[in-house]
This record gives structure tokens, C-alpha cells and sequence, in this order.
């Protein structure tokens, strides 16, 4: 999958893409799932599964859960 990272928060570029970032795997996880979409929105990702909002990633405040999904069970 590929985002149009110009418009994303660079914090949450070094979140998402550096190895070491809080946000790797669940980048990783979003690569190997063919059911999770994600769409950068007013420099935040938004994660989609069959076309529902489930998660909002921004740089410098808490993720925003917005459904129950396996995906978010992933960021404790």
C-alpha cells in the first residue's frame, strides 16, 4: 500500500516508517491486511477495514480508537 506522505505530520512519519517507531507494526500490519485501508487526512492516518473508520493516527496526540478491531488491540 502506498500513502501520500507530503501532507502527514513528520512526527508521525517517524512513528509510522522508522524501525524503531511506536507506530511500526501496526504500519507492518496494515501491509499484510488486504481488508485495512489507510487515507492521510488533516496530517493524521485514518485506518479503515471494509470501508469503516476504526483508528486515527496523529504525531503528538493519543490515537483515537473509533471501533472495536483487531488492529487497535495492537497499540498497547
Amino acid at each position: 500500500m502506498t500513502i501520500d506522505t507530503i501532507n502527514m505530520c513528520s512526527h508521525l512519519q517517524k512513528k509510522l516508517f522508522e524501525e524503531d517507531g511506536v507506530y511500526h507494526h501496526l504500519w507492518e500490519a496494515i501491509q499484510d491486511d488486504p481488508e485495512l485501508t489507510a487515507v492521510v487526512r488533516s496530517r493524521q492516518l485514518h485506518i479503515y477495514r471494509n470501508g469503516k473508520k476504526v483508528l486515527v493516527l496523529a504525531g503528538k496526540s493519543a490515537p483515537k480508537i473509533i471501533r472495536d478491531d483487531k488492529i487497535c488491540v495492537m497499540l498497547v
